[in-house]
């Protein structure tokens, strides 16, 4: 049973890593449901305290990995109505089953916000750039922290792989 929930624990953890540059899978969340499946191991201790700062951590990044691009459009000149339409391109851009749609609706969703207030073309422009840039970082912030827990889940099974395999 240890081996079964560490396997499927280690394909989450694979997957999450992947989730946090593909737009289809929830990067973090799947990493932490990984770390959930090393807490269910009874051959591997693990306290508590460490999946609930994870769960903290991981909402905490799921839910900026949603608002740094509006704050990015912000940033180089955009409007309320700029972020809007960031945030709404970002989340219509998630379905979309396009390459890259998420970036790329992140950046049309802040043009068309800008465009819609009444800004100029350039503004727009550089309001959508700021947009995103901003995914951009939050797409590696999310890499960052589903690396860290794989390194983490590595870790403590390495620790105990006497007992389980």
């Amino acid at each position: 049973m240890d081996l079964l929930l560490i396997v499927i624990g280690a394909v989450l953890m694979i997957l999450g890593i992947m989730g946090s540059f593909l737009p289809v899978l929830p990067g973090v969340p799947l990493s932490w449901l990984g770390l959930l499946l090393l807490y269910l191991s009874p051959s591997i201790p693990i306290n508590y305290w460490v999946l609930g700062i994870a769960f903290f951590l991981a909402a905490i990044i799921y839910a900026l990995q949603l608002v740094i691009p509006a704050m990015g459009t912000k940033r180089y000149g955009g409007s309320k109505a700029g972020m809007w339409g960031a945030t709404i391109g970002l989340v219509v851009g998630i379905f979309t089953p396009i390459p890259l749609g998420i970036l790329i609706g992140a950046f049309v969703g802040a043009f068309i916000g800008e465009i819609i207030n009444k800004s100029d073309s350039k503004s727009a422009l550089r309001a959508a750039y700021g947009s995103f840039i901003g995914l951009l970082a939050s797409t590696f912030m999310e890499l960052i922290v589903a690396v860290g827990f794989f390194l983490f889940f590595s870790y403590k099974v390495w620790g105990f792989r006497d007992l389980l395999f």
